[in-house]
């Protein structure tokens, strides 16, 4: 069932959400605005172009026998506006791919302006340095700069200072105020409610979402997954010494000691409250699993998560129907129509508007502050 918040069916709401914008979001000039997208989520693509009231592009995207992409733009793209949109899925390199390609054929086409629409930017996890590694989402900013992408339209990256590996510039949207639109809509007694942070790294989100909401906050702390970089995988050779208490030049490196996995505990009141997780993605669902069982266990009788990005890897729609959890809310930033099949506690919150209005204000050269109005960095 896809929530109706943003859609046709709730004008109102379109309304106080961007008000002071035209009701028709038609661009001034449709004759030199092209929209195209490859085949991550062509139901967005439709979204965003019918808003817009501009036709989708003539674009053919498909793999050869020998797995080679190829990209056929059917309609000329000399001298327009190109605004390509494509997120990233499960096939996620395959999308890469795609998009790079599509970029590169609008750029030695002559096209005037191309603008890349990805929702959900693949790689943004890999955002940060681990030993023999390297940083990925740099990497695949600089290729997608290169390829001829002259703007990127994002929503709510995992580190904001991602923006930051791009040579053009970004626009991270935020979808948050969807979600707490969806929390005073949607959710009965939500005043009854608490906002969780999942560990203390989600912390400042929770806190932005409670004090908007004006609602109390808990964290849950304790048994963090270790990262697989942090693993012992054979290749440490620590020197043959006698650990010591005391520092001494002859001692030679020491040691960094190891985490211990402290007990599990919820810093917060939780009991007899709803409690409502938020965190920017949805992807491997055991950590939100194990953390509603810890609410469930400190009293709270209903249990949300609200998430920017619906990724549900593996088995995660089997693991959530299993689960505490009652509903988990995300975005169609990201297209999960067989995971809601699998699972009924599975919503969606449609975007599409916002991305559509962003594209109109940079088409027709006006300004964006009023997407980021009343956004702070911890947002």
């Amino acid at each position: 069932m896809t929530s109706q918040i943003g859609q046709g069916g709730r004008q109102g709401s379109e309304e106080i959400l961007y008000r002071g914008t035209p009701a028709n979001m038609d661009v001034q000039s449709s004759s030199d605005i092209m929209i195209i997208g490859g085949n991550s989520h062509a139901e967005l693509v439709g979204l965003i172009a019918s808003r817009l009231g501009v036709k989708s592009g003539g674009c053919a995207v498909y793999h050869k026998t020998n797995r080679e992409t190829m990209v056929e733009i059917g309609d000329s793209v000399r001298g327009k506006d190109i605004y390509i949109i494509q997120t990233g899925t499960k096939d996620v390199n395959n999308n890469i791919m795609e998009l790079l390609i599509m970029a590169y054929a609008c750029k030695t086409s002559s096209a005037k302006s191309i603008v890349g629409v990805i929702p959900y930017l693949p790689y943004s996890k890999q955002c940060k340095m681990r030993k023999r590694g390297c940083i990925v989402s740099k990497l695949l900013a600089k290729m997608l700069c290169k390829s001829g992408l002259t703007h990127v339209i994002t929503m709510d990256l995992h580190q904001k200072e991602i923006q930051g590996f791009f040579d053009c510039p970004v626009d991270n949207l935020r979808a948050s105020p969807f979600l707490l639109q969806y929390i005073q809509e949607c959710i009965p007694d939500y005043r009854n409610a608490v906002i969780v942070a999942r560990n203390p790294g989600s912390a400042k989100k929770a806190t932005s979402y409670a004090e908007r909401l004006r609602l109390g906050i808990a964290v849950i702390h304790g048994e963090q997954k270790e990262a697989e970089s942090d693993m012992v995988d054979g290749r440490y050779s620590p020197p043959i010494l006698s650990r010591s208490r005391t520092m001494d030049v002859s001692v030679g490196v020491p040691v960094h000691p190891a985490k211990e996995k402290p007990p599990i505990n919820v810093v917060g009141d939780v009991g007899g409250r709803i409690a409502i997780m938020v965190d920017d993605m949805v992807d491997d669902v055991q950590s939100f699993v194990a953390a509603a069982e810890v609410l469930k266990e400190r009293g709270a009788y209903k249990i949300y998560v609200l998430a920017t990005h619906g990724l549900l890897s593996s088995d995660a729609p089997r693991l959530i129907e299993d689960s505490p959890i009652d509903e988990v809310v995300v975005t169609n930033t990201i297209p999960h129509e067989l995971q809601k099949m699998q699972c009924h506690k599975i919503k969606t919150v449609d975007i599409s508007i916002l991305l559509s209005e962003a594209i109109r204000r940079i088409h027709n050269k006006e300004s964006m502050s009023y997407l980021f109005k009343n956004v702070t960095l911890e947002d």
